[in-house]
């Protein structure tokens, strides 16, 4: 008897493009918030996204990893490091905001990034921050002391 095995292939799609002067280089929470404070400008619900950067810490992409509800949204590792494993980065930004417009990080906030960092470090993806996005302000959790 013979079977057939299916054969798949990993592909990256580029999605579209956002306009930026040059790409980015990340070396604090602000610099990620402005690239992001116009990602999650009018949202109405919560959405958690990547910025994924190269061994310089410069942007080489972005990628909406799940859009929730207005108090939430699911975050799985797996779905959060595939794009960066595809895209070859070396390091990330986490994001994602709160519709309230409070960005104050919850507890699951702070219990996901734990995660998260536990899985890059696993993955030597190097987790650099993670920034909560409200009207008009934000949290970074590196620069909080948050971590």
């Amino acid at each position: 008897m013979s079977y057939r095995i299916p054969v798949y292939r990993v592909a990256l799609v580029r999605d579209s493009q956002m306009k930026v002067e040059e790409r980015p280089v990340i070396r604090t929470g602000s610099d990620a918030y402005a690239i992001l404070k116009d990602w999650f400008l009018d949202r109405d619900r919560e959405e958690f996204v990547v910025l994924m950067l190269n061994v310089k810490n410069r942007v080489i992409g972005i990628n909406s990893v799940s859009v929730g509800s207005l108090t939430g949204s699911l975050v799985h590792p797996r779905e959060v490091f595939k794009p960066l494993i595809l895209h070859n980065a070396a390091a990330v930004i986490l994001a994602h905001n709160h519709p309230s417009g409070d960005p104050t990080p919850s507890a699951e906030d702070k219990a996901i990034t734990a995660r998260l960092r536990n899985v890059g470090d696993i993955l030597d993806i190097k987790v650099l921050d993670h920034i909560v996005v409200g009207d008009g302000r934000y949290i970074s959790f590196s620069d909080a002391g948050l971590w």
